[in-house]
C-alpha cells in the first residue's frame, strides 16, 4: 500500500478553532483525530472537523506547504477553507466513502490539473 501524503485543516465549528497538520495516511489520521486518539491540541479543544486538505507527492513538500500555512494570518487560512469549502462541510466523509474506482479517477484529474487542490482524495493503490 502506496502513503500519500497529505496537509489538513481541522476546525471544531464554523470559525472556530483550527489546526493545521500532516499525514501520510490521511483517513488513519482523521479517524484518530476524531476519536482522540490523537492526544494534545485536537482532543483538547475538540478540533475535529476536516474542513479542507491538499495532497502532495513527497513527504518534504507537504511538510514545508504544512510550515507555511501555520504561518498564514487567520483570515487567509478561513479565505482559503472557504474558497474550496464554503459549507465548511467534513470532509472526512467524503474521503472514506469513495471506492477505489472513484479515487483513481480523481487522482487522475488530479494529475492533470494543478489548481484542483482542495478536495483531492487520498488514494491507495492495492
Amino acid at each position: 500500500m502506496n502513503k500519500q501524503p497529505a496537509v489538513y485543516i481541522l476546525a471544531s465549528r464554523r470559525n472556530g478553532t483550527l489546526y493545521i497538520g500532516v499525514t501520510s495516511d490521511l483517513v488513519k489520521r482523521i479517524w484518530e483525530h476524531k476519536n482522540d486518539l490523537a492526544e494534545g491540541f485536537t482532543k483538547k479543544y475538540g478540533v475535529h472537523q476536516l474542513v479542507w486538505y491538499e495532497l502532495h507527492e513527497d513527504i518534504a513538500g507537504a511538510i514545508q506547504r504544512e510550515k507555511s500555512l501555520k504561518e498564514w494570518k487567520r483570515a487567509w487560512k478561513l479565505n482559503l477553507i472557504e474558497k474550496g469549502n464554503p459549507n465548511w462541510e467534513d470532509l472526512y466523509y467524503t474521503i472514506v466513502c469513495l471506492d477505489s474506482d472513484s479515487r483513481n479517477a480523481v487522482r487522475d484529474r488530479l494529475r492533470r490539473n494543478d489548481d484542483f487542490k482542495v478536495f483531492n482524495v487520498p488514494f491507495r493503490d492495492g
